[in-house]
């Protein structure tokens, strides 16, 4: 039985290998940069990170990890509850509440935990999630895991029409949590999150996003989908990660009322059940929160980057969305095909990556590129020329 087992394993890896979707690890060798040194590879332009503000090597931010590690070790080999709980935690969490426009705020050691936290702890027999079907996948699995009891309805992605049919079949359901993105992070594109909150109050719903890849990025000082479209202080739930445009490093978190913060304190089994964020993550967290505030304009120069990038994209005859969000898709179709041209890319000295199924729905693979705001423009006139070559070549 034992040897069926593993046979079966390496069946599945042979599989991946023959059909070109066998994913491969890149060692790093240097601070995530413009320019980053792999293992066996060299320095390459980085385009496929989630470090849109260019935070993750800021001297200041590495200094507050720093300090923090020499002040609290580290970390707590604890949860919570038990003894796992630092003052840095409380400053960490206030600071994050007080930039969202939320009453309370809770971290966790990842936005998977906190979403899962969420999806499973605040619903009951009778409630209804109603989730968008391009959702991140911590969101799924946090369905899943909400219980048999709890309804999930599925509706199209951003399609208002398919939300409200959703809505009208809970509509006695005692409580309805709809949940979306505020921006995807495979199709770059912003929830339609006004529409969504007018629908929902109309229905009398709860609105809850995730705004992974949103904070830091959009709304004019960087506080993501709810300030985007003026709704501060208007979203039931916000979850997010401190290790995108945060600095990078790790950890997440929920923002909401206290009575929601509280009850996931008392109940939630990520919580409950795994240590504690580190505190040289909250250190570097609330470096990266206190420098987006101090420096605002760091959010217009990255816009003015991807605009630049979407524009000379267009130019060599790329079909490219224009949009807001630091994520770029290329568009390729075939999985192996959309493999192949990101290993050609990394080989070439620009690093992408090529997503196909199930990471992305059947036939749409697609390159997806990331810009971050540490990118110069030099560094994107390369990376346009680059592209351009191996995609005349392979595409």
């Amino acid at each position: 039985m034992r040897t069926s087992f593993y046979k079966e394993i390496e069946k599945d890896l042979d599989y991946l290998k023959a059909a070109g979707t066998y994913k491969k690890m890149h060692f790093l060798k240097s601070p995530v940069s413009n320019w980053t040194e792999v293992e066996d590879h060299g320095k390459v332009l980085l385009l496929c990170s989630n470090n849109y503000l260019g935070l993750a090597n800021n001297p200041e931010i590495i200094q507050a990890g720093m300090e923090a590690l020499k002040k609290y070790g580290a970390g707590a080999a604890s949860v919570r509850f038990i003894c796992g709980t630092f003052d840095i935690h409380r400053t960490l969490e206030e600071k994050t509440a007080g930039f969202l426009g939320t009453e309370a705020a809770l971290t966790y050691t990842s936005c998977w935990d906190a979403n899962i936290a969420v999806l499973s702890t605040l619903l009951k027999d009778g409630d209804t999630i109603i989730s968008d079907e391009l959702n991140h996948a911590s969101i799924i699995d946090g369905c899943r895991l909400s219980g048999k009891e709890v309804k999930k309805l599925v509706y199209k992605h951003a399609d208002l029409n398919s939300l409200e049919e959703k809505l009208k079949e809970s509509k006695d359901s005692k409580i309805i949590l709809v949940v979306t993105d505020g921006i995807f992070s495979m199709e770059g594109d912003i929830a339609p999150l006004k529409d969504i909150v007018e629908l929902c109050e109309r229905y009398n719903a709860m609105v809850m996003v995730d705004d992974s890849h949103a904070i830091g990025v959009i709304g004019k000082t960087g506080r993501g989908t709810a300030e985007y479209f003026d709704l501060i202080g208007k979203i039931d739930i916000i979850t997010g990660t401190y290790g995108k445009a945060l600095g990078g490093a790790g950890g997440g978190f929920i923002a909401s009322k206290k009575s929601v913060i509280d009850l996931c304190i008392q109940k939630s089994r990520p919580h409950l059940f795994s240590n504690s964020l580190s505190p040289v993550l909250a250190g570097i967290a609330i470096a990266a929160l206190e420098y987006l505030e101090d420096n605002p304009s760091i959010v217009q120069s990255l816009h003015e980057k991807i605009k630049f990038f979407q524009k000379s994209l267009q130019q060599i005859g790329l079909q490219v969305i224009n949009g807001e969000s630091a994520i770029i898709p290329i568009i390729i179709g075939d999985t192996t095909k959309a493999i192949r041209i990101a290993e050609k890319m990394f080989e070439t000295g620009v690093y992408v990556i090529g997503f196909g199924y199930p990471i992305v729905p059947e036939g749409k693979a697609r390159i997806r590129i990331q810009i971050s705001d540490i990118l110069t423009y030099d560094d994107l006139d390369y990376a346009v020329k680059i592209i351009e070559e191996i995609f005349k070549k392979y595409y």
